[in-house]
């Protein structure tokens, strides 16, 4: 194996002191080098393939230079645009950037924090299902900033613990209230147990109780967060009597996979039925007919989530922790339609 390439080896090639060669591996330009020397270094280097010692430099700079991401499941599209809003920004900052998949589960949320717990990182921006505040305490006490995003804004304790959000409650509410200003009034919805459907059912129920629908009528559905889980509770749903004439879902997974379930049944989506999801993925514009949903912007999210974390991380890692509430819209596509005869 071919010995490693070092900076004294360049400074002896180069015949300059060391210190020098390291002045322009390292950028430094407040000392005086002459470009011809700049450029003779960085000649000698790429010549013999010399490779800087990340981590030598970051054991003497006390950093990592490296962000983690924790999300519940790598396989929905919404974070996958979330995770790229927040390399965009930690690549332009000179950061590494990795990933975590807890698949929803507790034990591997605790499992993330003990392997961050090595080192390896200088910041965290977490989706979590399971972990609170205080036994994410132990990060920031090992020198680790974190920021969640959440579903609502959080109550803010001493722990310099950030929160980005969109607030859940009143993006549902919103969806809804479309809705019922389009004629609707039977009006069921899918959720599941999982993160943030449960503010998602807040706002559906207050839209509908501000509405004095009758409560027959109002109707929630829980299975698994996904395409498979808004199939099989569509299908519950598609079984009794009184059928809705629209569904509302918890996400656009649940939303796709309740429009299987009414193909299958001969309905017709919108003239029969309405769905209206929230997420906005990528594939909402493509399933057909064109999903109407709640967009939070989750790549610009992400972007603005990686500016607050670095920012901490640089300047700030005590300072109290602070709640960012991000937009949404409500994305009119066609897979709604206003109802007059109902």
């Amino acid at each position: 194996m071919r010995k490693r390439i070092t900076q004294a080896d360049i400074a002896r090639e180069a015949n300059v002191s060391q210190a020098m060669v390291s002045y322009v591996v390292n950028d430094v330009h407040h000392v005086n080098i002459t470009i011809e020397t700049r450029q003779k270094i960085k000649k000698i280097m790429n010549e013999l393939g010399y490779v800087p010692n990340i981590s030598a430099q970051r054991l003497k700079s006390k950093k990592t230079n490296t962000i983690a991401g924790i999300i519940p499941d790598i396989t929905n599209p919404f974070y996958p645009e979330f995770e790229r809003g927040i390399q965009e920004i930690v690549d332009s900052k000179g950061y590494d950037f990795i990933v975590y998949n807890t698949d929803a589960s507790k034990s591997k949320e605790k499992k993330c924090i003990g392997s961050l717990l090595q080192g390896r990182v200088d910041g965290l921006i977490g989706v979590f299902f399971h972990l609170n505040a205080k036994e994410l305490k132990v990060l920031v006490q090992n020198n680790i900033s974190v920021l969640r995003l959440e579903g609502r804004p959080k109550k803010l304790g001493d722990l310099p613990i950030d929160n980005i959000f969109v607030d859940n409650i009143s993006a549902s509410k919103f969806a809804i209230d479309y809705l019922l200003k389009n004629g609707h009034q039977k009006i069921s919805m899918i959720s599941s147990e999982y993160g943030p459907s449960y503010l998602r059912e807040i706002g559906y129920e207050m839209a509908l109780n501000e509405a004095r629908i009758e409560r027959k009528n109002i109707n929630i559905i829980r299975d698994k967060f996904d395409e498979n889980g808004g199939y099989q509770a569509a299908k519950k749903i598609l079984s009794t009597q009184e059928k809705p004439t629209a569904i509302f879902a918890a996400n656009d997974l649940i939303a796709m996979g309740a429009m299987v379930a009414i193909r299958e049944k001969g309905i017709a989506i919108p003239n029969d039925i309405s769905v209206l999801g929230f997420d906005d993925v990528p594939s909402a514009k493509l399933v057909s007919p064109a999903l109407t949903t709640v967009s939070q912007f989750q790549r610009n999210m992400g972007r603005k989530a990686a500016e607050i974390l670095l920012n901490r991380v640089n300047k700030n890692p005590q300072e109290k922790a602070i709640n960012i509430e991000m937009p949404f819209e409500l994305v009119v596509r066609d897979s709604t339609i206003e109802r007059r005869n109902i």
